[in-house]
């Protein structure tokens, strides 16, 4: 993302009202902040939140700490998906402290669901994983919902 031929490539999707679909591992999320603020014209679509596959304490803080960074660019929205943890099945209650964290990381105008599926089909069933985080977020107002679930997607992919 530092790369100055690449940037001069990035720096012409906002002229062609384009957005930037980044995956990469929450480690890298510091250089994916100063791309967002160096064009705050584009909008960054952050892919499988993060990639948290490292839920010690010590990886989620650490997750948690490069989300946080991430968020403060206001052209910035993640998507939730992608939540696989090698050898564990994918589980409301195994998620649910990672999908909320985003969730208030970065509020519900910025996070949407999606699905990484067939990939996350090695974890759970997309029934499962859907309805997943239906329970999750069962507990918000139906207007944020409708955002997670619809409206930001509609918004940000000009539906």
């Amino acid at each position: 993302m530092d790369c100055p031929r690449w940037r001069a490539g990035y720096a012409l999707l906002a002229r062609h009202r384009l957005h930037f679909e980044l995956q990469t591992p929450w480690w890298h999320l510091d250089a994916a902040a100063a791309l967002a603020r160096d064009f705050p014209a584009t909008t960054i679509v952050l892919n499988h939140t993060g990639l948290p596959a490292d839920r010690s304490p010590q990886g989620l803080a650490g997750w948690r700490r490069a989300m946080e960074l991430l968020a403060r660019e206001p052209n910035v929205a993640v998507k939730i998906s992608g939540l696989g943890v090698p050898g564990r099945r994918w589980t409301p209650a195994l998620q649910a402290p990672v999908v909320r964290d985003a969730i208030r990381i970065f509020g519900v105008e910025r996070a949407m669901f999606a699905s990484n599926f067939p990939v996350d089909s090695l974890v759970a069933t997309f029934d499962e994983i859907f309805d997943g985080f239906l329970e999750i977020v069962r507990g918000l107002p139906d207007a944020d919902r409708r955002r997670l679930f619809h409206d930001n997607a509609v918004r940000l992919y000009r539906l």
